[in-house]
């Protein structure tokens, strides 16, 4: 059975968008599925305009953009999961959310198909725990934007197989991303290393020890970054980095990740980020 010749994202959120532009671009045929028909022209739009920015910043020509939208289906017809060799789930990062999707997914999926979670904190083994074959099921951690982050952490359960492994591997390496193999632990590696920091990040700004323009600067330019912690929490959006530090001072109970009380201020006041315009910074 070739897995790639048919692959599925259910989720046209950001990562879902950003995952199946970088499926695409590599001439791989991918369907997108959102549940809500409401949300299709959107998605559309909005995956659009991500190529049409990327033509003005010299990174893709018009031809390459033609070529990745023909590559993709936008629908919201959940039975096209059933010709899928790949399912990669990419929704919210909530357990119930993941685990009632991953259910439902079980169900319509044919005998052999992978399925991928994108998680950056939940536990594999007990997501496995919801579906009847959790030897097919393995995470896999991207970072955002996934068409040019070059890494990607793959998280297996205590159930994987070997061979769902190598499959997931072979996947990854198809995509031009280098591997990081990870034993479940939560936050794995990426988020559980720049929580903390990003964390930090706020309560110097909360204690008015610095702007956030400058805690930024002094990080992006003392240590090399590609941006500041503030102005990269900004972009993974702001609900999501909330719900990260609570899994983990839920899992690990450690000080460390406990969200600073303006994180949670902007979150209540919906100041997300680059997708409300506003957080940290403005857009």
């Amino acid at each position: 059975m070739d897995f790639f010749d048919n692959i599925t994202i259910v989720g046209g959120g950001l990562l879902g968008r950003s995952l199946a532009r970088a499926i695409a671009s590599k001439k791989i045929a991918i369907t997108l599925i959102d549940r809500d028909p409401a949300k299709i022209d959107k998605i559309t739009k909005c995956l659009e305009d991500d190529l049409n920015h990327a033509i003005t910043k010299w990174a893709l020509t018009e031809s390459e953009k033609n070529s990745i939208m023909r590559k993709i289906t936008i629908t919201h017809d959940m039975n096209l999961v059933k010709k899928s060799g790949i399912i990669i789930e990419c929704i919210n990062e909530d357990f119930e959310l993941k685990a009632n999707m991953l259910t439902k997914l079980d169900k319509l999926a044919k005998d052999q198909a992978l399925f991928v979670t994108t998680t950056s904190s939940l536990s594999i083994t007990k997501l496995g725990a919801k579906v009847s074959r959790p030897e097919l099921l393995i995470g896999m951690n991207f970072l955002l934007p996934v068409q040019t982050v070059p890494i990607v952490e793959v998280v297996r359960g205590l159930k994987t197989s070997d061979k769902t492994m190598e499959n997931v591997r072979r996947f990854a390496n198809l995509m031009g991303k280098e591997v990081i193999t990870v034993y479940e632990y939560p936050g794995y590696v990426t988020t559980r290393v720049i929580i903390p920091l990003i964390n930090e990040a706020m309560y110097v700004v909360m204690e008015g020890v610095a702007s956030a323009e400058d805690v930024d600067k002094a990080i992006k330019l003392g240590y090399n970054f590609p941006k500041g912690p503030l102005s990269l929490a900004d972009s993974i959006g702001l609900d999501t980095v909330l719900q990260w530090m609570e899994q983990l001072f839920h899992e690990l109970g450690d000080l460390k990740y406990r969200p600073c009380p303006t994180l949670r201020k902007l979150v209540y006041a919906n100041h997300l980020g680059v997708k409300t315009g506003e957080g940290f910074f403005k857009y």
